[in-house]
């Protein structure tokens, strides 16, 4: 997992603030919203109340320790999440500044004439002018006109992207450069809805919602809780029975040592940090609902072209049919595709003159081009008499009937399929009617592409490869990608179809793509991943959008979602299992006197009961910073399987839980009597 964005997470400019933040979030208002932290912030509360009061015949200095050590439990957990939080406001302090920026040429009706304008007035439906060097002022459609565009502000990559009018690369985002040429934009994001808000928000947890693993867990928590303050409440009537008492202070400290204050303190610091490292690897979420499902995901299905092909297929090689030399095919295959301003029609040029050494920079005077259309699916140029085509297989037969009961054309059908079979899309050329052979143009599949696939399915995830191509050609392709299965010829309805047969069978489906033609998939999927190349109609159907359009990535949002998941299990696990040895540090500390059988829990042999019980609260509040850093940063999460990565972490977090306290708690113990704090 690319590690380019990563941040200390204890730096200057990151704790000062946090520290303040902290404080400011003691406000009932806030913490009421982690009901744990609020009781332990109430319990606290209630001690100090007793300090001034002078309640019992406990000793000053040891009740003092308490509330101190009490309020500093509160304040580590508000100091978790304030540094989570603190770790997106620069990078949101940045995007807002730029976005304060923004001015926008505002066309004003027919012709060339604009107006210069906040980009913060823009509407939906405007239609903005952008020249060479300015920035884009708002979300939005090309209409008109070709540009490149550096994307560096949202992507963090310097190469610049072409941008142009129709087809999957339309969409602009705001706060990006035009540095070559201009285009026409129309606006299709309200007032502080565009990408960049969304993007402000996310950074900054200024939007953040509970998702509903974190809401649940939370609830089990407050339940928790409830049920352990009930407990506690009836040990007095217990302690009356034997004829002796227990003060508030002590029974108010065996509350906060039973809750789960541990995970409570991190539960919104994991939850933050989670979406900020997606954040810091150019991937928008629109929810963290879609973050956790991305670590749930049985099924990922990929887009072909685009996705897991570079998007432009490159002729490859000639196959001329008999009696034709790959000479003269090359020759025929240059003239027709001079013209052809395509990526596919630029390589055959390259392909041409780098391979057969063919000399043609220009049409020859006089030709005529005959452009490609979607009824035709043919382009060539006509030269006096002499007409040159290349197209569909079919497109050329249908084209030139005489030609199709030939030899030759038995013999194009025979490479055509060689073609098919290999993987590649087959074009015919022909000459005044005249079948030359077939120039084969080749996906060419993305680079490492086969074993991150190669790491999904170590994670228990199927891929599936979706694609418009004949069943042949997505076979071979789906071979040399590494996919687990495939569909061909797909329609966007087949898209859906599929999705929803793999979720009826409670699978979690992941979409990755980038035309408006996935955008229906994209929607229905648990996870849709829009590419940031693609339409506007993809990025709006997805939950999430890839700001570097690398669907490779997904391995590594898979990985984060997984690894959020496993943060908050690992921690949950980890603070259950911490309770079990301050029940042996202060249980015995509380009833040995009335109930002397109960010395046989003492296994610490801790110094005495007020050692005991203010060390077990010492160690409750400072176990939450030491957790700090791995629930920022997250547990490891490696490529396996669900049931061997559950039982690791239950060993490494349960277990270790289970033996930390006991050593954190007697090393404390000896520090506490050692100094004569109890």
């Amino acid at each position: 997992m690319a590690r380019k964005h990563e941040q200390s997470l204890f730096t200057a400019d990151l704790i000062a603030p946090a520290i303040g933040d902290a404080l400011r979030k003691l406000h009932p208002r806030d913490l009421v919203r982690n009901p744990v932290m609020f009781t332990t912030a109430t319990v606290a509360l209630l001690l100090t109340v007793l300090l001034v009061a002078g309640h019992d015949s406990l000793a000053v200095g040891f009740k003092l320790q308490l509330v101190v050590w009490l309020w500093l439990t509160v304040l580590f957990g508000t100091f978790a999440e304030a540094l989570a939080e603190g770790r997106g406001k620069a990078q949101a302090a940045s995007l807002r500044a730029a976005k304060a920026k923004l001015t926008a040429k505002r066309l004003m009706g027919e012709g060339a004439a604009w107006e210069a304008v906040a980009a913060a007035t823009l509407r939906q439906g405007d239609l903005v002018l952008v020249q060479t060097g300015d920035l884009i002022p708002a979300d939005g459609e090309v209409i008109a006109g070709v540009a490149s565009v550096n994307e560096a502000a949202i992507t963090g990559e310097s190469a610049p992207v072409i941008r142009e009018a129709g087809g999957d690369r339309s969409a602009v985002t705001a706060g990006t450069r035009v540095i070559s040429d201009e285009i026409a934009v129309r606006v299709t994001a309200h007032p502080g809805q565009g990408f960049l808000d969304r993007m402000i928000a996310l950074v900054e947890g200024a939007e953040r919602h509970k998702t509903p693993n974190e809401i649940a867990l939370t609830l089990l928590l407050t339940g928790l809780t409830i049920i352990f303050l009930i407990a506690v409440a009836t040990i007095p009537g217990f302690a009356r029975y034997a004829n002796g008492s227990i003060p508030v202070a002590i029974l108010a400290a065996l509350l906060i040592t039973l809750i789960p204050t541990t995970i409570a303190a991190l539960l919104s610091a994991i939850g933050i940090a989670g979406m900020d490292r997606l954040v810091r690897f150019n991937v928008l979420a629109k929810s963290g609902r879609a973050v956790e499902a991305a670590g749930d995901i049985d099924v990922l299905l990929l887009d072909k072209t685009g996705t897991i092909t570079v998007g432009d297929r490159q002729a490859s090689e000639f196959r001329p049919v008999s009696g034709v030399s790959p000479d003269e095919l090359a020759e025929a295959a240059l003239v027709a595709s001079l013209a052809d301003e395509t990526p596919e029609g630029r390589s055959i040029v390259v392909l041409a003159r780098e391979a057969f050494g063919q000399t043609a920079r220009a049409l020859p005077e006089g030709a005529q081009v005959i452009p490609f259309t979607a009824q035709t699916r043919i382009s060539g140029v006509r030269v006096g008499a002499r007409v040159i085509q290349k197209g569909a297989v079919q497109a050329i037969l249908k084209a030139n009937p005489q030609a199709s009961e030939t030899a030759a054309a038995t013999e194009l059908a025979r490479v055509t399929e060689e073609i098919g079979r290999a993987g590649g899309t087959p074009l015919a050329v022909a000459v005044d009617g005249r079948l030359l052979g077939a120039i084969f143009l080749k996906d060419i599949v993305k680079a490492g592409i086969r074993e991150r696939f190669g790491e999904l399915r170590a994670m228990g995830i199927r891929t599936v490869m979706i694609t418009g191509d004949n069943p042949l050609t997505a076979a071979a392709i789906a071979a040399e990608a590494g996919v687990d299965d495939f569909l061909a010829e797909a329609t966007p309805e087949d898209k859906l179809a599929l999705i929803r047969k793999e979720q009826q069978g409670g699978r979690l489906v992941a979409m990755c793509g980038d035309g408006t033609n996935d955008a229906p998939a994209l929607a229905q999927a648990d996870v849709g991943v829009a590419m940031n190349t693609g339409t506007q109609a993809a990025r709006e159907a997805g939950n999430m959008v890839d700001l570097d359009s690398d669907p490779t990535k997904l391995i590594e949002v898979v990985g984060l979602g997984k690894q959020l998941l496993m943060t908050r299990g690992a921690l949950t696990t980890f603070s259950v299992a911490n309770d079990v040895a301050k029940y042996f540090a202060i249980i015995p500390a509380m009833f040995v006197a009335l109930y002397p059988g109960l010395g046989v829990l003492d296994v610490m042999r801790l110094a005495s009961p007020e050692s005991a019980i203010l060390s077990a609260i010492v160690f409750n509040a400072l176990i939450i910073p030491c957790l700090v850093p791995l629930a920022l940063r997250g547990v490891a999460c490696k490529p396996m399987a669900a049931g061997p990565l559950l039982a690791r972490n239950l060993t490494i977090y349960g277990l270790g839980g289970l033996l930390a306290p006991f050593a954190g708690i007697k090393l404390i113990d000896l520090a506490v009597s050692g100094l004569g704090l109890a």
